[in-house]
């Protein structure tokens, strides 16, 4: 991937892509092969060291904590910057430190007016948003963004293609994505899969006239 890009890795379902990313996270083991990033082999790598590595991914499953505030989901995710263990032992209080850089990052994806509200109450796109202020929290240096507009309504589309594009400045972000119309206007670089393989790879014009790629994923006679 090149760096600084906003690369697209779509396909049918059943393509891999959900696995490339387990992959390249360590969620699941290669059986052969070797992943390098930022020149360094990390095949093997526990997910965890991945990601203080800079390299931190979304799921397609909103993974925030229900139960918790925004404020209280974001912070949670700067607390690894403090490089303790044990902080479950000490004063809430401790962690308001981190009050400040939690309300910077509420406020990039749009959700300062939600930031005392539950996670659970928040509608399915601002969860979404939420997610993507975690992932912010631990500084990556690329993100790998699983399905980020799956199941939103066009408003919500909208919002979150526009987040995305925002805080993809200065980062490298690969996505997994359905929405071709996410892709074409926010994606430099497309990889289409499918059955485990790459089956094209270009800019969104280049792969959409593809005949190999409008029949394996668009659909034989898509225009």
């Amino acid at each position: 991937m090149r760096r600084g890009s906003i690369h697209a890795l779509i396909g049918p379902n059943g393509a891999g892509k959900t696995t490339c990313f387990n992959l390249l996270t360590h969620f699941l083991s290669p059986t052969r092969g070797q992943i390098f990033y930022n020149g360094r082999e990390i095949t093997g790598a526990s997910p965890s060291k991945i990601a203080r590595m800079g390299l931190v991914r979304s799921f397609q499953i909103s993974a925030v904590f229900p139960h918790l505030t925004v404020l209280e989901n974001v912070r949670l995710a700067l607390q690894r910057k403090r490089g303790h263990s044990f902080d479950f032992w000490r004063s809430e209080r401790v962690l308001d430190e981190l009050n400040d850089a939690a309300r910077q990052l509420i406020e990039a994806v749009g959700l300062t007016e939600f930031e005392n509200t539950v996670a659970v109450e928040l509608a399915y796109g601002r969860k979404r948003a939420l997610e993507i202020a975690t992932t912010l929290a631990l500084d990556p240096e690329m993100m790998l963004l699983d399905e980020p507009t799956a199941g939103m309504g066009h408003e919500d589309v909208d919002r979150i293609a526009a987040l995305i594009k925002k805080v993809a400045a200065n980062r490298t972000v690969l996505m997994v994505e359905h929405n071709l119309s996410v892709v074409e206007h926010l994606c430099s670089t497309i990889t289409v899969l499918a059955r485990g393989e790459v089956l094209a790879e270009g800019d969104y014009g280049t792969v959409s006239r593809n005949a190999q790629v409008i029949e394996a994923y668009m659909g034989a006679g898509h225009a």
